[in-house]
Formats: C-alpha cells, sequence, structure tokens
C-alpha cells in the first residue's frame, strides 16, 4: 500500500504550480478570418435573429460599419479543427505546458473533468476580415479541494485574442477542474447513517429508506449561479419554474436569458409537480455506483407547459406514453434533494 504524505502533497503542488505563468500551448491562428457564411451558419444554429449579424443596411443603421459577428462566437474562430482533434485522441498532440501539467494530474489520479468558469471581457465587435489569433497563459493552479465531484485542483487560463494588426479584441478566463472520481465519497457531505436511498414523500416532509443502493457515490449535479435557485428550492421541496419578466414565457433548465425575447429578468414560478410522462427509457447498461437497476427516467410534460426529466419510482413495465405522474423528493444527503416522479395515485 502507498501512502501520502503532507510533504509528498507539498511537493506534487509545487511541481504542478511551477506552471503557473507559462503560455499553456503555442500561438493559436485562425485557419480563416471572420467571415460572413461561418456567421450565418452560427444564427441560424442559435436562432439568434438579429438583423446586425447579416443585414449590412440594418447594421449601418446602427452607427456601424458593416455587420459584425455574435460575441459568442468568439471562440469559434480560433477552433483547431477535426484533424488537431483525432492527433490528440491518438496521443499524437505535440507536447506543451498544458499537456505536460494535465499529465502530471493524470498520473495521480485526477482524470475527471469539468469547465467551472468561463469569463470574457470584449473591447470590440468582430468584423469582416478580422483574422485572429489567441495566447494562453496558465494563470493559476490551485491547492486541492474538495468538491462534490471529488478531490482536485482548479487550472485557470487567460486566453488573449488579437486582431492581424496586433490589438486585443477580447479576453476569456477559463477555469475547469481537474478531480478525482474515485475520491467522490470522501469529498461529497457526510450520507445518512444507514448509506441507503431516502423515502420519497409527495410534495411534503422528510423520506426513508427504499432500496439497497448508496447515494453518497453518485455523481453530482454541477451548480451554478444559473440554477442554484432552482436546488434550493428543490431543498425546500418546492419545485418552480423560471418565468421571464417580460414576455412571461416559463423556460427549463434554467438560463441567464429568455430564448423567447432575450431578456435578462425572470423570477421563480411556483410548479404543481404534476404531469404526464412525454417519453420514457430504463437503463439496464453500464450500472453506474449508487443507482439501482433497472433505471426507469422519464421525461415529464408538467401542467404549467415545460417539460422535466427525473427518476421513476415504480414498476418501469407499468410506464406508458401520456401516464399521469406526480412529483416526489428525495433527500441525496444533508445538502442535496432532488425531485423524481410516480403514477398519481399509487402509494409510495
Amino acid at each position: 500500500m502507498t501512502t501520502t504524505t503532507a510533504t509528498d502533497e507539498q511537493v506534487f503542488l509545487e511541481n504542478i504550480r511551477a506552471f503557473i505563468g507559462q503560455e499553456a500551448t503555442p500561438v493559436r491562428r485562425a485557419q480563416e478570418p471572420v467571415n460572413r457564411p461561418m456567421i450565418r451558419h452560427f444564427v441560424e444554429a442559435m436562432g439568434d435573429e438579429n438583423p446586425v449579424y447579416l443585414d449590412d443596411e440594418a447594421a449601418g443603421a446602427t452607427g456601424r460599419d458593416g455587420i459584425v459577428a455574435p460575441p459568442p462566437m468568439l471562440s469559434t474562430w480560433l477552433m483547431v479543427g477535426y484533424r488537431a482533434h483525432q492527433a490528440a485522441a491518438s496521443g499524437a498532440a505535440p507536447d506543451t505546458p498544458m499537456a505536460r501539467l494535465l499529465g502530471l494530474l493524470a498520473e495521480a489520479g485526477f482524470t475527471g473533468v469539468v469547465a467551472t468558469n468561463d469569463e470574457q471581457t470584449y473591447h470590440r465587435e468582430l468584423r469582416l476580415g478580422d483574422d485572429l489569433s489567441m495566447t494562453t497563459v496558465i494563470e493559476d493552479v490551485s491547492a486541492c479541494k474538495r468538491t462534490g465531484l471529488g478531490a482536485g485542483h482548479f487550472i485557470t487560463t487567460l486566453r488573449t485574442y488579437r486582431d492581424q494588426h496586433g490589438q486585443v479584441v477580447a479576453e476569456q478566463r477559463f477555469r475547469i477542474l481537474r478531480f478525482n472520481p474515485q475520491s467522490t465519497t470522501s469529498a461529497a457531505a457526510p450520507a445518512p447513517a444507514a448509506a441507503k436511498d431516502t423515502e420519497a414523500v409527495p410534495a411534503g416532509a422528510p423520506a426513508a429508506a427504499t432500496t439497497g443502493a448508496d447515494p453518497a457515490v453518485r455523481p453530482k449535479p454541477f451548480i451554478l449561479r444559473d440554477n442554484e435557485f432552482w436546488f434550493k428550492a428543490a431543498r425546500e421541496r418546492r419545485l418552480v419554474i423560471q418565468c421571464c419578466d417580460d414576455c412571461g414565457v416559463l423556460r427549463h433548465p434554467p438560463s441567464p436569458a429568455c430564448p423567447h425575447c432575450r431578456s435578462f429578468g425572470w423570477h421563480e414560478a411556483p410548479a404543481s409537480g404534476r404531469g404526464t410522462v412525454h417519453s420514457y427509457v430504463t437503463s439496464h447498461h453500464p450500472k453506474a455506483p449508487g443507482f439501482d437497476y433497472p433505471l426507469p427516467v422519464v421525461l415529464v410534460d408538467l401542467e404549467e407547459g415545460t417539460r422535466l426529466v427525473a427518476d421513476y419510482a415504480g414498476d418501469p413495465a407499468d410506464i406508458h406514453i401520456g401516464m399521469p405522474v406526480e412529483i416526489e423528493w428525495l433527500d441525496r444527503d444533508a445538502e442535496l434533494t432532488l425531485p423524481r416522479f410516480r403514477a398519481v395515485g399509487e402509494k409510495a
């Protein structure tokens, strides 16, 4: 058995933090300048109908010299392409400080990865013909942190985008978590004493045991500022839906802006927790730790009009399209409560 001492951990931390300040990868240059066809592909895929992206006359009416690229396309222009991705997958990617840093973390068991933050600053809009380049610097490597996904290190990079004249047009601070999936249980909040699932209750008070799988080892949802209100309500056994302040359209999953009118104003709207099964699937394999199998999952049309994906409690053979269902709540641990559905009238 290998024993890791505090000294070993300190040496490891010093080794990975030695990469701070280094260029993560060589300067990346856009394969094509900013162009109208790619803008058209992007806005059509996103459903963005802002005319300044494709209509020269509309753009001119706003004081612009011509059409501009949507800000969210920033990283699109610097994508490396299919061949580079294939090379990386085959292990033929070039040796870079970032590759060496990730290699050290992988050797230490930090093989899981999830993006956590993406902060972008725009100094000007991108115009047709802009030929971009990007430099990426490793800005920070954190000490080991305990998270719901497992113990891990946060890596922050600063990407600087320049035009063909060397002028900075945008900056992007991007953060990922490299975590050890095997440490999830120890990193998670304490599980109930019996280490078993909690009993569901329809819209009300606490819950107790149903099956033998240990919920403490299940992956935890990734909670951000945009969705934390939903999980907070769930802890209080309330189902809520995001509602636009301006047009009144309900939306789920949560998002910062209304997809209908683009407004950033919103409020919580209570939901009844009742609906009908729109679709469903019963998972048999692969078997993930912490779940009971077969594992039925339903997509429910809520009475309010939005849809919600959740586990189904009951016999998978009984599920059918259009079946009336109602919500019940499960306490996964002291800090996480999640919904699942049961057939209307069926006792827990």
